[in-house]
């Protein structure tokens, strides 16, 4: 068995509420000198051994990511 992480993100220009509201957070509790905050998802897969790269990315092109306003990033874990 393989483990692969996925990273999801907004592309940068696309408007992040919730990284608004985190960073609005922060400055109520005190912490100073945030200037932005980006949130995204993560998700963790496992994979039976010999899954591709490739397969990965469609799964990613298909469901996993909205490729119009998210960018992707794929980790496999060794």
């Amino acid at each position: 068995m393989m483990k692969a992480k996925v990273h999801v993100m907004l592309k940068e220009g696309v408007l992040d509420p919730q990284g608004e509201a985190v960073k609005h957070a922060l400055g109520s509790l005190g912490f100073s000198g945030v200037e932005n905050v980006r949130q995204g998802k993560v998700i963790e897969l496992d994979l039976a051994d010999g899954t591709t790269e490739d397969t990965i990315t469609e799964m990613c092109e298909k469901l996993l990511a909205n490729t119009v306003i998210e960018s992707y990033r794929i980790e496999i874990a060794s």
